[in-house]
């Protein structure tokens, strides 16, 4: 009887750290939210953008584009700035460009001005695109790191669902000219407001303790880590976070030595590979691939919420699979998925068979293998496997590379169609995803269930 007294305590112990790191992670998440929402909203506004500024084709790519331009620059900061002022300080300081952005992206007076806004919220972007599964990898017990980040990506695919019907609801406040005057203004001026939830609650969570232990402020550290871990698992936690610190992190060209260039290697090609397999593509232009189906407009609007739709369910899912099968798995199954449905969808349009739901059915299939393996996995295993004393830097270069690589393929895939067409361009597309069920095959090794510190010694095995 005695006995039981403690077990109770102790899992009563282990279910309030869980609300706790649960609760903070959920927090740091709203960044992956803002993300979702920033991406997607120009998507509503773009056609009264392009009636109200009299823009060109170019300049219609540009105002979407340059989101993504201010989104590069972001990434490149986020790990000097998150090494020197912290995780939270630089997360905080995201909210505010994200916030200054979505404001003067609402009052633009003129297109250059909306450009320059467009670009500070991307900056912020970035900025959390990095910082928000790193900090969240960071606060994280290692049973549990993989479904804590992956809620960034739920975050994210639920900010994109959501703006669809928001930009829906404001374009039925007004008329075609009230729309081209105002309506978009105040889609971008909607993301002021959980610019301004994010921000306030930032104020109210830790620091990430590994950060702090960097900075020799240990003290600091470890009752954010008793919350997380209890007393005794956190003191040993500390010793252990002291001892992957035990070297200063050099300058950037030790990322290039043996072990550390592995996993930057792997870090850099998870990144790109989940931009290159065109799920950007499919999302940005999915009511366009479905008008190319003989798809009425009406009829594409309704198959591309079905798109978001399979997206937010299958990251659910994913956020459920991948502390329990491991993050290689998921990568595995999902490329072979991904690969045969893109396979299916070029076939579909080189032999001229895209009538009836042949097109939609693999094109939410691939969706679906996507946003239960590529979507949130990438963006959790860039947030855990490198060391300690590089993660900040090297978690930026990788994010920075697939931010470049959403870039090109957002800007290329509408030439792609008209040059190529459908077909060809779809299989380049599964091809792209053969090499990444290689690329996991041979290189991705498996960190489920391994805390932060034991990464290093995973790579310098190799």
């Amino acid at each position: 009887m005695q006995a039981s007294v403690p077990a109770s305590k102790e899992l009563q112990h282990t279910n309030s750290n869980l609300k706790f790191v649960s609760l903070i992670s959920g927090i740091a998440a709203i960044g992956g939210l803002l993300f979702g929402f920033d991406t997607a909203v120009v998507s509503g506004a773009i056609g009264f953008m392009q009636q109200r500024f009299a823009l060109d084709e170019f300049q219609v790519g540009w105002a979407v584009s340059s989101l993504i331009v201010g989104c590069i620059g972001g990434a490149a900061a986020a790990g000097l700035l998150s090494d020197r002022f912290g995780r939270k300080k630089a997360i905080i300081a995201a909210a505010i460009l994200f916030i200054v952005g979505s404001l003067g992206s609402a009052i633009a007076g003129t297109f250059s001005w909306y450009i320059l806004a467009r670009m500070v919220g991307g900056v912020g972007i970035g900025i959390t695109s990095t910082l928000c599964p790193l900090y969240n990898a960071e606060i994280s017990p290692a049973k549990y790191r993989g479904r804590l980040v992956a809620l960034n990506q739920l975050a994210v695919v639920t900010g994109i669902f959501v703006v669809y019907f928001i930009n829906s609801y404001i374009a039925g406040l007004g008329d075609q000219a009230w729309n081209v005057s105002t309506g978009w203004r105040w889609m971008f001026g909607v993301g002021v407001l959980p610019g301004i939830l994010f921000l306030a609650l930032l104020f109210f969570v830790p620091e990430s303790p590994r950060w702090l232990i960097k900075q020799g402020r240990a003290a600091e550290a470890l009752p954010v880590l008793i919350k997380i871990h209890g007393e005794e698992l956190a003191k040993k936690e500390v010793l252990e976070i002291k001892e992957s610190f035990r070297q200063d992190a050099g300058p950037l060209r030790d990322l290039l030595r043996p072990g550390l260039r592995l996993a930057l290697f792997v870090g850099i090609g998870l990144a790109v590979l989940q931009q290159i397999t065109g799920i950007n593509a499919v999302m940005y232009y999915a009511p366009e691939i479905f008008k190319a189906t003989g798809a009425g407009t009406n009829a594409s609007l309704v198959q591309t919420i079905l798109v978001g739709f399979i997206n937010f369910a299958f990251t659910i899912l994913s956020i459920w699979l991948i502390d329990k099968v491991g993050r290689k798995a998921l990568l595995l199954v999902g490329s072979t998925v991904m690969t045969i449905s893109l396979a299916a969808i070029g076939t579909a349009f080189y032999t001229g068979h895209t009538s009836g739901s042949l097109v939609l059915f693999f094109v939410l299939t691939y969706v679906a293998a996507f946003a239960v393996s590529l979507g949130p996995v990438v963006w959790v295993m860039l947030s855990e496997i490198f060391p300690n004393r590089y993660r900040g830097r090297a978690t930026a270069i990788a994010s920075m590379a697939l931010w470049f690589a959403d870039y090109v393929v957002s800007q290329s895939f509408p030439p792609l169609l008209s040059f190529a067409g459908p077909g060809v361009t779809f299989w380049g597309f599964g091809f792209m995803s053969l090499v990444t069920l290689l690329f996991t095959w041979k290189l991705v090794p498996e960190t489920k269930g391994k805390t932060l510190e034991e990464m290093e010694s995973l790579w310098s095995l190799k």
